[in-house]
């Protein structure tokens, strides 16, 4: 056995689908309770705090107490993009959901996704960001000098 990190362990807690989609719920930022964790998870109140204790105590999550309620959040913009790319790779290997997209319409049009835009109007965005010329991409995205110059940065 070899020393280091045990990937296993963590793809176990990603790989329950309860446990998936609530990290997925909580891709664009914000912090949610445990109720609309487990409503987006489709299960129990009970079972979504057993599953957010397992992704709390792996540092997954950040659990916040207001009041009566905690919030939960993605730990950090690590977790997100490990989720992404999970996402993509699912895609590509044909673990796929029907749904492409939020079913609030207007979520499908503009949405923050935990921190970059998401959406038709994201996507829009950056197609004219590359037609301008204030975005190179050679395999990542960076601002050109015109770009910088356009941003302000």
């Amino acid at each position: 056995m070899k020393d280091g990190p045990i990937i296993a362990s963590v793809a176990a807690l990603l790989g329950d689908p309860a446990r998936a989609n609530m990290l997925t719920a909580l891709m664009d930022g914000r912090a949610l309770t445990v109720s609309e964790l487990a409503s987006a998870a489709g299960v129990t109140l009970q079972t979504a705090s057993g599953h957010l204790a397992k992704l709390d105590a792996a540092n997954l999550l950040v659990a916040e107490k207001q009041g009566r309620h905690r919030y939960f959040r993605l730990s950090g913009t690590d977790v997100a993009q490990v989720l992404e790319g999970l996402m993509g790779l699912a895609q590509r290997t044909g673990a796929v959901r029907v749904r492409t997209g939020p079913k609030d319409q207007a979520l499908r049009k503009a949405r923050i996704c935990y921190d970059h835009l998401a959406g038709e109007r994201g996507v829009e965005m950056l197609d004219a960001s590359h037609r301008l010329g204030l975005i190179a991409d050679d395999g990542e995205p960076m601002l050109t000098e015109k770009g910088k110059s356009f941003f302000n940065c």
